[in-house]
């Protein structure tokens, strides 16, 4: 990621990698004797900052870091010694980073987009929780941020969106959309590797609307379809529900979308006038964000 400086950065306090090497020394209880366990101590993250190359960037920016304590990474079979080992460290780690310094009392329901891309699930109902994830310790400062402690390490999803859309259980209601994405030379390798999309999918039901399904989409002119496709994909990063507001947003393939949000239901009306409800929102990938919609959106 690209680094930005804190402009509020004070000498005389620790950085968050150094805040974290000082958690579990006696500085939670606020006694210098109490006793060390794995529920307070956060060896193993800060361990892997250093063995991710990502210190520096939790040392220099201003950050809001969810840090797992050891035990959490022990549940996971890992320590400060084999930390380095964990496939995807790098991604992981930035998915326990949000830009900022949100307190404790600042914290509110909803998704949070992370330094990873993805976001992560805020819920204050049965306490404060992050995705799965019970927050056990609070507003530790440091110069450029604040930490909260939780008690389960949080998994960044892994599958793109053209894995998602591919998967017999994610996929079961876009067949119709695969086979049309399939059918335009390189669009599937658009869906699978461009980075931070959102897509507007439209389910099996909506392309029957318009007298199409997975048997007979084969029909239509690839060139065509990959105009109608990419009339469904945002470019300009992740737009999770909490991010639609009322307005245009520019399609891929440079044509416009209307966003509505006044209703109960969120919905988007193409260039035709044709509207098409979210009826499931935040499907995330690991490159974007997938809503699914009701009808099929058709471009001038």
């Amino acid at each position: 990621m690209e680094e930005s400086i804190s402009p509020n950065l004070e000498s005389n306090i620790k950085s968050i990698p150094e805040v974290l090497k000082s958690l579990g020394k006696g500085e939670i209880a606020g006694n210098e004797n109490a006793r060390k366990s794995l529920g307070n101590t956060y060896a193993t993250f800060n361990a892997a900052l250093g063995k991710s190359g990502l210190a520096s960037v939790f040392a220099r920016n201003e950050l809001t870091v969810f840090a797992p304590n050891d035990a959490a990474f022990a549940e996971l079979g890992l320590n400060p010694g084999n930390i380095g080992e964990l496939e995807g460290l790098t991604e992981i780690l930035l998915y326990h980073v949000v830009s900022g310094s949100v307190l404790a009392a600042d914290l509110t329901e909803g998704l949070v987009p992370t330094l990873n891309g993805a976001a992560v699930e805020i819920s204050l109902t049965n306490g404060p929780m992050v995705n799965e994830s019970s927050i056990i310790l609070t507003d530790k400062m440091a110069r450029n941020g604040v930490i909260h402690g939780i008690d389960a390490v949080l998994m960044p999803p892994v599958s793109n969106v053209m894995d998602l859309l591919d998967d017999a259980t994610t996929g079961a209601d876009f067949t119709t959309l695969r086979t049309a994405i399939y059918i335009v030379p390189g669009l599937k390798e658009e869906f699978a590797t461009r980075e931070n999309i959102t897509v507007f999918a439209p389910t099996n039901a909506a392309f029957a609307k318009i007298g199409l399904n997975s048997l007979n989409i084969s029909g239509i002119d690839p060139a065509i379809l990959r105009e109608i496709l990419r009339y469904h994909v945002f470019g300009g990063g992740r737009l999770f529900s909490e991010d639609l507001v009322d307005g245009p947003i520019i399609m891929s393939e440079g044509g416009t979308l209307i966003v509505n949000t006044s209703s109960s239901n969120t919905f988007v009306i193409d260039e035709n006038g044709g509207s098409s409800n979210l009826i499931e929102t935040n499907i995330q990938a690991s490159n974007g964000v997938i809503h699914k919609i009701d009808a099929v959106l058709i471009p001038q």
